[in-house]
């Protein structure tokens, strides 16, 4: 997941605000300290992080809040807002229109990934109805051209481009003017990418922008070059008007700080982020869903939105009455389990579900194939034990061997199936009892944290970070 490991710190960071018995200043500078060593252990830019602190500092004063809860929802809703005023330039990046015609020119560094996210925003506004077409004016790297027509043909997206012309601007204009007259309305130009001290290429990219007069110049950066970001930036910025940042590479446990914080340099808005090598790996950029998912916030509106697309109504408030009356089947949890996966990819959902968007996902373990081998056990079942009210007693070992071998899974899988089921009967049955504050109380988070298996609730940061959870939770609506 995106920036994880920052993630979790600063979500420990804020959650000693919830943790203290009283908010004072020592409090406050211990959380402040713990905020900037995450910040800059993430390569985030040093000043950066210290225009931050200041500001979080101006806007609280301790003396003038109210002891208690208020100071922590006073403290963390400031460091929110400064956050994402880190990776928000405030700036309306440009905005392509269907119907007219629309230059978009990727700059940024060699292997920064321009030409496999010039592909990737052709196919994204593809899917939007616009009619794009790729022009490769990279002549600079063997092999560009080659690429590039690779991925638009998988992608099924025009291209055009030379294996013998070398003027880069050329080139770019050629390809422009083609795909004008083939009533293209979103024109992508890749460009060459070499280091920042290379002169020829600021050049190259005057005269290609020159030639295609770009309604969008986009600057491309690697996730993971860290503080390097910063001066690089601000390198492509002086020489090309750069528009708006796609920040690729960051999907892995690249730092990304560095690169997410340059946006102050370009003071240009992050509009994409590339979380994949896939081509519809593209995530469209927005500061406050990103920062609410990064400090495990997740994305409520998004996940309402979700499922309300994935699973009718009617089918969502079936699952419900069935769990919550604690005689949920096999056949119960296979329904739930095809549902989910009509919502996408898990590791995207779980990023917009508060607490788990900073759970570590094993290298390895993909949770979508998890939930479809989880369906092919349960497609080995008979009608009585799908339909079983306790397939914990009914399943014995030579059943359960057999249900192994038909479903092509271990016997191990299947017993795992049947703990998910107790787990999620466990959960239907729980009635929550809550204290002053409407939080559930100590003997209700005991329960629950006795539910969850070891690995996940160590995951969620333990009893303390479920709390958190419930906390995220009740602020954004839910009520226990």
């Amino acid at each position: 997941m995106v920036l994880s490991e920052l993630g979790t710190k600063l979500t420990a960071a804020l959650g000693k605000l919830a943790m203290a018995e009283q908010i004072d200043e020592k409090t406050f500078n211990e959380v402040l300290q713990d905020i900037q060593r995450a910040l800059i252990g993430s390569d985030v830019n040093v000043g950066l992080v210290a225009k931050m602190r200041d500001n979080v500092r101006e806007h609280v004063n301790l003396t003038d809040v109210a002891a208690g809860l208020n100071r922590a929802k006073l403290i963390r809703q400031v460091v929110v807002e400064e956050l994402k005023n880190l990776v928000d330039p405030g700036v309306k990046p440009y905005n392509p229109k269907k119907g007219k015609t629309n230059v978009i020119m990727l700059v940024g560094l060699q292997g920064s990934g321009k030409t496999t996210t010039a592909t990737k925003l052709a196919y994204y506004y593809k899917k939007k109805g616009f009619r794009p077409g790729l022009v490769c004016a990279d002549t600079f790297r063997a092999g560009a051209f080659a690429q590039l027509r690779q991925n638009a043909t998988r992608a099924k997206i025009p291209f055009f481009g030379s294996e013998t012309d070398q003027d880069p601007a050329k080139v770019a204009g050629d390809g422009v003017e083609r795909f004008k007259k083939e009533n293209s309305d979103l024109i992508i130009v890749d460009t060459s990418g070499r280091h920042k001290q290379e002169e020829e290429l600021f050049v190259e990219m005057e005269q290609v922008a020159a030639a295609v007069k770009p309604n969008l110049i986009i600057f491309v950066m690697d996730g993971s070059i860290g503080q390097a970001a910063q001066d690089q930036a601000e390198a492509f910025k002086k020489r090309v008007e750069v528009g708006a940042v796609i920040v690729t590479k960051l999907d892995g446990h690249a730092k990304g700080g560095g690169a997410l914080s340059a946006v102050a340099a370009t003071k240009s808005p992050i509009i994409f982020l590339g979380t994949g090598e896939r081509i519809p790996d593209l995530q469209s950029f927005e500061a406050d869903s990103f920062i609410q998912r990064l400090l495990g916030f997740g994305d409520m509106k998004e996940l309402i939105q979700t499922v309300e697309q994935a699973i009718p109504k009617a089918q969502q408030e079936r699952m419900i009455k069935r769990m919550q009356s604690g005689t949920m089947s096999l056949r119960d949890v296979r329904e739930q389990m095809q549902a989910t996966m009509k919502m996408g990819p898990m590791d995207k959902v779980m990023q917009m579900i508060p607490g788990f968007s900073n759970m570590q996902i094993p290298d390895g373990m993909d949770p979508s194939s998890k939930l479809k081998n989880f369906i092919n056990i349960m497609d080995s079942m008979t009608n009585e034990e799908l339909d079983s009210p306790t397939p914990l007693k009914l399943l014995t070992p030579t059943r359960i061997e057999r249900i192994a071998r038909g479903s092509g899974r271990s016997e191990i899988e299947v017993r795992l199936l049947l703990e998910y089921h107790k787990m999620m009967e466990n959960f239907g049955k729980l009635r929550p009892t809550t204290g002053k504050n409407g939080m559930p109380d100590m003997r209700t988070l005991q329960k629950m944290s006795s539910m969850l298996p070891p690995g996940m609730l160590d995951s969620m940061g333990g009893a303390d970070g479920l709390r958190g959870m419930m906390q995220q939770l009740q602020q954004n609506g839910f009520n226990f």
